[in-house]
């Protein structure tokens, strides 16, 4: 059966639709600030609305279906054109005059990766600044999601679309109808949003400062207005904690939170997941607050000097660093990366975790481990029992062979993603610690990572060969692995 390629043209306009209309929202801000940047942000914008109506103008005649297989094109062409048009505001306003560099920034906006090859943020435009950060908005809850809302007024389903895009293995669905789904999750995270940046405008952040980094933490992004991070707030400690508490929200399950709202407290006491994601939290967190306190205790003279004792400043700086690592969110509040040995190596580990399937965060998600470990320790039941059959059971429901295939599948091509990935970095002149640390955070989409990649440094260094593969591995470990690999296989092209 032929592609329906008009059907995928059309949707690439309509993503670009919405593209072209987020810029002109930091097209206005930039000239509200009057910040140099307005007239290259506009033209960005009307070059994206242009084509994305010309795009869906000349497929207006298209068959109204979306299958399984363009369902996978739509949602990784989708992010890469995002990513093209998504660039042109750093190009127009010459913020980014780089082409491999405008595309490595937005790549990792969109992915909500929060790697950066800017050497000066807080110099950039506000309009820019703005506009990155939605960049992270647009593409933590999927702009795809964003799409299946409005499919329906185009007389299109779009339950291929979510299959391809939903992050993790969860199939809970809010309502029967996909599209419902889509509105109630971006109506909470919308929601989520607006009260951060409430509270941190209340905390002491300016508006601008407010809604940025709000931006960026429901998305579990990480871009920040400021050079130093977070840890530009260390003196005000609770500015941090409540970035804290939304970037535990935003590495949670969203259907837990629609779940919260409904008065359903019992079916998030219940959910494994949600309790095994927040026992990592608190045990990670105790253990690193421990070590720091003990042996490295850094935060209380690192960047700021801090008003409030060691003890508290240790316990901050740790659940900061251990959240913002395990939802993907990659804000900093300290060089993590300098505290100890053990720490390093720590951290390192916790990238390869991710938040609550259901979430914005990337990474392999906590489902998936504890559905490895639960098959894993039963096999030991099943070596001694050969003919028993004994089943994978998760929030007390059986789960389905092919699932766990899928998650053992998903898990090794995740480590062997992860080791050709640093071998390409090591190829292209990186030390062993830079390149097993840019690939982790690269595919986890966490932002910073180790070596020449820490916390105080960028992406910048990297070569350009090098940004441009960083860039493959945010795009497959955003969007789950199969979604892009699967289009490397011949299988995929051939006629059925």
């Amino acid at each position: 059966m032929a592609l329906n390629s008009k059907i995928i043209l059309h949707i690439m306009g309509l993503l670009l639709l919405c593209n072209g209309g987020f810029m002109l929202i930091a097209a206005l801000v930039s000239g509200i600030y009057a910040d140099g940047a307005t007239l290259g942000i506009a033209i960005a914008s009307i070059t994206t609305l242009f084509i994305g109506i010309s795009a869906m103008y000349f497929t207006r005649g298209h068959k109204k279906e979306v299958k399984r297989k363009e369902g996978y094109l739509i949602v990784t062409f989708g992010w890469i054109v995002m990513s093209l048009s998504g660039m042109l505001p750093y190009i127009f306003s010459n913020a980014i005059p780089d082409i491999t560099n405008a595309f490595f920034e937005t790549m990792s906006g969109y992915t909500t990766t929060g790697a950066s090859i800017l050497d000066d943020i807080e110099s950039l435009p506000e309009g820019i600044l703005l506009w990155r950060s939605l960049t992270h908005w647009i593409g933590g809850m999927g702009i795809i999601v964003l799409a299946i809302a409005i499919l329906p007024l185009l007389g299109i389903g779009g339950m291929q679309l979510f299959a391809a895009e939903a992050p993790g293995p969860n199939t809970d669905k809010l309502h029967p109808r996909i599209t419902d789904t889509a509105k109630r999750l971006w109506f909470i995270y919308l929601g989520y949003t607006a009260a951060e940046t409430l509270l941190l405008k209340l905390a002491g952040m300016t508006f601008f400062d407010a809604i940025n980094h709000s931006l960026a933490t429901l998305s579990t992004g990480g871009f920040s207005t400021k050079n130093l991070s977070l840890a530009y707030w260390n003196d005000q400690p609770l500015i941090q904690y409540i970035v804290i508490l939304f970037m535990f929200l935003a590495g949670s399950n969203f259907v837990l939170s629609y779940f919260a709202f409904k008065g359903k407290v019992q079916k998030i006491i219940k959910d494994e997941e949600f309790k095994f994601y927040s026992a990592f939290i608190v045990g990670f967190t105790i253990l690193a607050a421990l070590v720091v306190y003990f042996q490295a205790n850094v935060p209380v003279t690192e960047y700021h000097p801090m008003p409030l004792g060691a003890g508290e400043s240790s316990f901050r700086h740790s659940l900061f660093q251990v959240i913002a690592v395990i939802t993907t969110t990659g804000f900093v509040t300290a060089d993590f990366t300098g505290w100890t040995p053990f720490l390093t190596v720590f951290f390192f580990g916790l990238m390869f975790m991710g938040g609550s399937a259901g979430s914005t965060a990337g990474g392999i998600k906590v489902m998936r481990h504890l559905l490895i470990i639960k098959n894993g320790l039963l096999e030991f039941k099943r070596t001694l029992h050969i003919n028993a059959v004994i089943p994978v059971r998760y929030n007390n429901k059986t789960v389905k062979e092919h699932i766990v295939y899928n998650i053992i599948g998903f898990f090794v091509l995740y480590m062997l993603l992860f080791i050709i990935g640093a071998l390409v970095l090591g190829a292209l002149g990186l030390d062993f610690v830079s390149a097993i640390g840019g690939a982790a955070s690269s595919l986890g989409n966490v932002g910073p990572a180790f070596g020449s990649l820490n916390p105080l440094s960028n992406f910048n260094g990297l070569p350009d060969l090098g940004k441009w593969w960083c860039c493959f591995l945010m795009l497959a470990g955003r969007l789950e692995l199969f979604t892009v690999l699967i289009l490397l296989t011949p299988y995929f092209w051939k006629r059925t």
